[in-house]
């Protein structure tokens, strides 16, 4: 084709041919950005990329067995390339009717606990298993496979290892599933329709405009992604995340309950006789997710029929920052009792910023639900959920004070609450002081309850310390409160409770591990009532080997320091295999900032260097083998009032970063002329202000991050101020206005399909061409059809070649000292 201009003259002409001389540029350099294709890393790390998983084990509710799960950790792009739908907040693969990404695993085994022999389950060729379910006896599993048209339902015969696929069944995984009846032995499901006909298609040819309009009243909108635009999404949304209710026996038979409906929630009632069933209902928003749209709340009978409203809540389009609806919330049934529903009321208008006390109150309603349901007891603070004990009576139930940053535990006899028991009150970042959490059991009917014996209960915690986690295992008197120490971590390993092997709680289980050896389960034999169990004797029950052999030459070391503000910090250290002492290094210092309301907690250690070394994914880790220092999680503490605590980010921010760096030169393990600083998401945002803020660095890695905080007007993070009350923060802490600034090189990754509330991909796009036009050094690499995290095997591979390249190019192999710069 010929082009002629005859009919242009002048600046017109100059102007057309520089525009159809760019179009040319354009398809000339297109070709070769497109054709660049997924790279890999070096050999040493794709072996460990590629070595065998090891299994993930869980333990029969029986606890005669375990069954070995084994995972596909890292799925090809091809299961990413499915279609998908974003629907209100969701993303569907309309193929499956069900979630577009999923985590399965690709076989399952059980191993007998007293004899060791294993059985493999024969599982359909190219099976997805999700969802594993055990009945509480531990005679069966419920599973999904992701087959081609559907998720299928598979019972499993543990006894036999014989798997079963339940005929002319296709679950509906979008906003519902399957689980255990009281009884065990059927399911309820949230069922595929039959004869729904074929899904709904847009004509292409516009109807008419989309309109939104505001009327006078505030609603703060934080920045949700995937949410309908059209009605054509109405309808697909309608079409995808309808499901028949039904409950299937292990035989197949299926019975259906009431009609066709978008259910929520569909909770059975501990004696099998109604179900708590939440409905979505219209109208729906194109500016919140599902979760925000008006809900029908109900309890039925096994028919369908309704027997109780329990709220009636409206479209969530008025909540405050940090809010709760003014509707009743948070329901749940109490499982020690035959059909009693307990939920949430507030009683401040939902406003966290109204000066109310109490808060909060909790309603209770039994059947045969009679009225509108009586307080059991007001909550001073926000109500935060409950647990309830294997004996009737006894409620735990928690809340959160904004304000203080605290949660607080109370125990109550829900029978006759009088003056609820006050059993911890915590900051929401000290970990040295937790307690724990209680340790809970299994019903006979699949409730979920807090084992108690002989007057107490038990609680596990990570165990955080000065020196590192050392996990433990508590019992707590009821009465007293007074804590016995049962089982704590040895120092030298990083052991944690997972399970008591019978109802006696005296023997256990655990998963150990260390700094050398991978983690396995141990059954750790019966003590004596009323000693401490450290040294009791203990049999593996699995003995899964190393499957990286080549990481066990890694140094790691936890670290302690000081800020300049007196601020006590921490990171881990990796070394590389066969580094000498004295040889200084090239760093990497990875990390993720976190605000707190006071410097002690902030400077709380946590962690362990015990942990076994286990590498995988688009992990920083891998500098390690690549000659670099590691400083992991060096802490980068925010402190101050929670309302105010961004006021000083970046200078408490570059305080953290510099001491980081101070302290790995005075170890005389890095070279500080030869630093990268890299993170993800907040951490992301973190690496462009360092490098905007500061000279500390050679260069940055920032994935999956925001740099515009004008573009999350409503708050991000822990920021409770919106734009308009605090426009000068938002500027302050939005690095693409200091993009003018950044003088180091900066790797941007980021996925194309990223949903993540606020960190759009076009907060990367936008941050590369700002930093562009201002002459600065960047790369942007957009990974298709990922998310805020990477899944697909090319990606992840993709990711590492990159953030190698980069950093060798520009910190490994940098020519001037930083300062210099």
């Amino acid at each position: 084709m010929v082009f002629k201009f005859k009919h242009f003259t002048g600046r017109k002409k100059k102007m057309i041919r520089k525009v159809f001389s760019l179009i040319l540029l354009s398809l000339l350099i297109a070709p070769a950005i497109l054709a660049q294709g997924y790279k890999k890393p070096p050999k040493e790390i794709l072996d460990i990329l590629n070595a065998p998983l090891t299994p993930i084990p869980s333990i029969s509710p029986a606890k005669d067995k375990i069954a070995l799960l084994e995972p596909v950790r890292y799925p090809p792009i091809s299961d990413l390339a499915e279609p998908m739908l974003r629907l209100a907040g969701l993303r569907i693969n309309p193929n499956t009717n069900s979630d577009h990404r999923q985590f399965y695993f690709s076989g399952l085994s059980f191993k007998d606990i007293k004899s060791g022999r294993e059985t493999t389950v024969a599982l359909p060729e190219g099976a997805r298993i999700i969802t594993p379910r055990w009945t509480t006896d531990g005679k069966y599993i419920a599973a999904g496979n992701i087959a081609e048209n559907g998720i299928e339902l598979w019972i499993i015969d543990t006894e036999t290892a014989k798997a079963t696929k339940i005929k002319d069944v296709l679950v509906n995984t979008t906003l519902g599933n399957f689980r255990w009846m009281p009884d065990q032995r059927s399911l309820i499901v949230n069922l595929v329709p039959k004869n729904r006909g074929a899904a709904p298609k847009a004509s292409g040819v516009p109807k008419g405009p989309n309109i939104q309009e505001t009327s006078g009243r505030k609603a703060a909108i934080r920045t949700f992604q995937d949410l309908l635009a059209s009605p054509v999404d109405e309808a697909l949304f309608d079409y995808y995340t309808t499901s028949q209710l039904a409950i299937v026996s292990l035989d197949g038979k299926t019975t259906t309950i009431g009609n066709p409906a978008i259910y929520r929630e569909n909770e059975v009632s501990p004696d099998g006789n109604y179900i708590l069933t939440s409905r979505v209902v219209k109208p729906y928003s194109y500016l919140f997710p599902y979760f925000y749209f008006p809900q029908e709340v109900e309890i039925w009978d096994r028919s369908g029929k309704p027997v109780h409203k329990v709220a009636s809540v409206p479209l969530l389009d008025n909540l405050p920052v940090q809010g709760v609806t003014t509707a009743p919330r948070s329901y749940s049934w109490i499982p020690t009792e035959p059909a009693t529903l307990v939920w949430a009321e507030a009683l401040d208008g939902g406003d966290p910023r109204n000066k109310v006390s109490p808060r909060d109150k909790l309603m209770t309603i039994a059947a045969p639900f009679n009225g509108g349901g009586k307080e059991l007891l007001k909550v001073e603070q926000r109500y935060s959920g409950s647990i309830f004990g294997e004996s009737r009576g006894m409620m735990w139930f928690y809340d959160y004070d904004r304000d203080r940053q605290h949660r607080r535990i109370y125990m109550v006899d829900y029978r006759n609450p009088g003056s609820p028991k006050l059993v911890s009150d915590l900051n929401i970042r000290d970990r040295y002081n937790d307690i724990g959490s209680p340790v809970t059991k299994d019903l006979p009917n699949g409730q979920s309850v807090v084992l108690m014996k002989d007057g107490y209960v038990f609680l596990s915690g990570r165990g955080s310390t000065p020196e590192g986690d050392r996990p433990f295992l508590n019992k707590m008197e009821l009465e007293g409160m007074k804590t016995t120490e049962l089982f704590r971590s040895e120092d030298d390993e990083f052991e944690t409770f997972v399970d008591f092997s019978d109802d006696k709680a005296l023997s256990f289980f655990t998963r150990r591990e260390t700094s050398t050896d991978p983690p396995n389960l141990i059954f750790n034999f019966r003590c004596a009532p009323g000693e401490t169990c450290i040294a009791m004797d203990s049999k593996p029950i699995t003995d899964f080997k190393d499957p990286t052999p080549q990481l066990r030459g890694i140094k790691k070391q936890l670290v302690k320091y000081k800020r300049a503000d007196g601020v006590d910090l921490s990171f881990t250290l990796y070394l590389p295999p066969g580094h000498k002492e004295g040889e200084r290094l090239p760093a990497i210092v990875w990390a993720y900032p976190l605000e707190y309301t006071d410097a002690d907690t902030a400077g709380q250690v946590t962690g362990s260097t015990n942990r076994f070394t286990s590498i995988g994914g688009y992990s920083h880790l891998f500098f390690v083998l690549r000659g670099y220092a590691v400083l992991d999680d060096a802490t980068m503490p925010i402190v101050g009032d929670p309302l105010t605590v961004n006021d000083t980010f970046i200078e408490q921010l570059v305080s953290s970063a510099k001491a980081a760096i101070d302290e790995g030169d005075k170890m005389g393990v890095i070279d500080p002329n030869r630093v990268g600083v890299g993170g993800h998401s907040y951490g992301a945002f973190m690496t462009a202000h360092l490098l905007a803020q500061s000279d500390l660095f050679n260069a940055g890695i920032a994935r999956s991050g925001a740099y515009n905080r004008t573009l999350t007007p409503f708050g991000f993070q822990s920021e409770r101020r919106s734009f308009w009350e605090a426009p000068e923060i938002y500027f302050k802490l939005s690095p693409f206005m200091a993009a003018n600034k950044i003088n180091e090189p900066m790797l941007m990754i980021h996925g194309e399909a990223d949903n993540n509330s606020g960190t759009y991909p076009m907060q990367s796009e936008r941050m590369f061409a700002a930093i562009q036009g201002n002459g600065g050094t960047a790369r942007l690499v957009m990974l298709p059809l990922e998310s805020h995290g990477y899944a697909a095997r090319e990606s992840i591979e993709h990711t590492l070649y990159e953030m190698f390249t980069w950093m060798d190019k520009y910190v490994k192999d940098a020519k001037e000292p930083v300062a210099e710069k």
